[in-house]
């Protein structure tokens, strides 16, 4: 991974983000990032080889597993931060749109001509628009991950053991999962962040639409001054 690339990113996201959008980044990176690659990869990097059962009957240790881990949580996470981070991308590359616009502009008419976007990384016209969505793609994303964990992982908690009685089992049979009590911890730290998360992009949705409409009320209330 080029760790210069990445840190020109958040470097680049962090500048046109308010203070909510900046606390939100280093949870993001520091909580849930950092913690995935440093530690929680190593925890579930045994999950299928010390899943045990007490049978030898071919394939059925690996029918079990399938049935109680459908996804595992390290690629469900994965795919979580991916979409969590790209609409924070997608507001970097429309204030680089701007940029380009406004250079585009000054370089046909001189630079004394009028500017487009005098500050191209400001939240205005379809700026503002494309940060908001962004904000309420991200609580999406995370609240339909919360969702999916719940539905595979009841209370997202991991049992020590599980029965399974699938074929080709001979019988019922009793399978035991290695470390739950380290993956519970690990999985509850990430399900608290996440709500964190989702609550910071609705403070920052809100602060957006609360100092917009008070923009809109003082600049009615001038003109009817003026």
């Amino acid at each position: 991974m080029n760790w210069g690339v990445f840190e020109g990113l958040l470097s680049g996201v962090n500048k046109y983000s308010t203070a909510f959008g900046r606390i939100w980044l280093s949870l993001v990176f520091i909580f849930r990032l950092l913690v995935y690659v440093v530690a929680a990869e190593r925890v579930w990097s045994d999950d299928h080889k010390d899943f045990d059962c007490n049978t030898r009957q071919p394939g059925c240790t690996n029918v079990c597993f399938d049935h109680f881990f459908p996804v595992s949580h390290i690629r469900l996470w994965a795919l979580q931060l991916i979409l969590v981070t790209c609409p924070s991308l997608l507001v970097i590359m429309h204030v680089a749109y701007r940029e380009a616009k406004e250079q585009r502009h000054r370089a046909t008419r001189g630079d004394d001509c009028h500017c487009i976007y005098p500050n191209p990384g400001k939240k205005r016209g379809g700026l503002w628009w494309t940060y908001l969505l962004s904000l309420v793609f991200k609580a999406g994303v995370d609240v339909v991950f919360l969702y999916i964990f719940y539905r595979f992982y009841r209370n997202y908690t991991l049992p020590r053991v599980v029965k399974c009685e699938l074929p080709p089992c001979p019988n019922v049979v009793d399978c035991f999962i290695s470390r739950p009590t380290e993956k519970n911890i690990f999985t509850l730290f990430m399900v608290v962040t996440t709500c964190i998360c989702i609550m910071l992009s609705l403070v920052e949705a809100a602060y957006l639409i609360g100092k917009r409409c008070r923009e809109c009320l003082l600049t009615r209330a001038g003109k009817k001054h003026w």
